[in-house]
């Protein structure tokens, strides 16, 4: 049975700023989430503590330790420094990479975006596509359906914007809603590709680099089909959006791209490591 977890962010959405407390609440205390003070420390209910807690785990920022407590992840650590209070959209776009690769962790989130690409569904439509994939994964069916049904509407409720008016004072609303990958109507979701102007090329870059240096070991090319399948899959981004980003990156040097006698794969240039490539965002924005 793989490891899988459903449920862990006690019903409620990531809320503006919940990333910020913990980021600077764990640069802090390594006990904020485990003292009887912690309410007090991050000015929210022990529910709420609860929450905040999964969802740093969920997006990596966090190392726990029985004997040290909760420690800031090394990509924590560079978003403390640079973009704590979650400005840059660069960084949304990083923290929702982690959390949809997170299997054990966001299991949900993990199967929405990697094996569940239905492009208009309702939350009564998508759950039995959902309970499918989450079966073969976990391989059990031993969890509650009412468990998965929860982490469907939590996670449509993150990402979908209701309207243009959606006031972004709002201390109710997630900050991943900006990245417009899904939209609703009444009760229809619909998924639909960012707006390329404000999706930044080291989105892709980041995917590369990760891609690249996986498992420790620099690989010597990749397909332009794995990563146009990434993206598509993560970031909802069109074949020829992938392809024209490649191409922005292949004339700064980072990679080169051969399409010729169809081959159509990417070799590393210049291509860091992936927390260098954020570093370098953060430092050359």
């Amino acid at each position: 049975m793989a490891n899988y977890k459903l449920k862990g962010h006690e019903k409620f959405i990531l809320r503006e700023g919940w990333l910020s407390k913990g980021l600077l609440g764990v640069q802090g205390d390594a006990r904020v989430f485990s003292g009887i003070d912690a309410t007090d420390k991050l000015a929210v209910g022990i529910n709420m503590v609860k929450s905040i807690r999964y969802w740093m785990q969920s997006f990596g920022l966090v190392e726990e330790n029985q004997r040290i407590g909760t420690t800031l992840s090394d990509l924590a650590q560079i978003i403390t420094e640079h973009d704590v209070y979650l400005e840059d959209e660069f960084t949304l776009w990083l923290l929702h990479s982690q959390i949809v690769k997170n299997k054990s962790k966001a299991t949900t989130w993990y199967l929405f975006f990697n094996k569940c690409n239905i492009g208009e569904f309702t939350k009564e439509e998508i759950f039995y596509p959902m309970k499918k994939e989450l079966i073969a994964f976990a391989e059990t069916d031993a969890f509650p359906d009412s468990s998965l049904k929860d982490d469907i509407d939590v996670l449509l409720n993150m990402y979908s914007k209701q309207n243009e008016d959606d006031d972004p004072e709002d201390k109710n609303r997630c900050p991943f809603a900006v990245l417009g990958l899904l939209k609703s109507d009444d009760k229809t979701y619909y998924r639909q590709q960012p707006k390329l102007s404000r999706f930044n090329d080291y989105v892709i870059l980041y995917e590369l680099s990760c891609e690249f240096y996986k498992d420790d070991k620099m690989k010597k090319s990749v397909s332009i089909d794995q990563i146009a399948d990434m993206a598509f899959n993560i970031y909802n981004l069109s074949r020829v959006s992938v392809n024209a980003i490649l191409d922005k990156l292949d004339n700064a040097e980072y990679i080169r791209v051969d399409r010729t006698a169809g081959l159509d794969v990417i070799y590393p240039l210049n291509l860091l490591e992936p927390l260098a490539v954020v570093n370098d965002y953060y430092n050359n924005r």
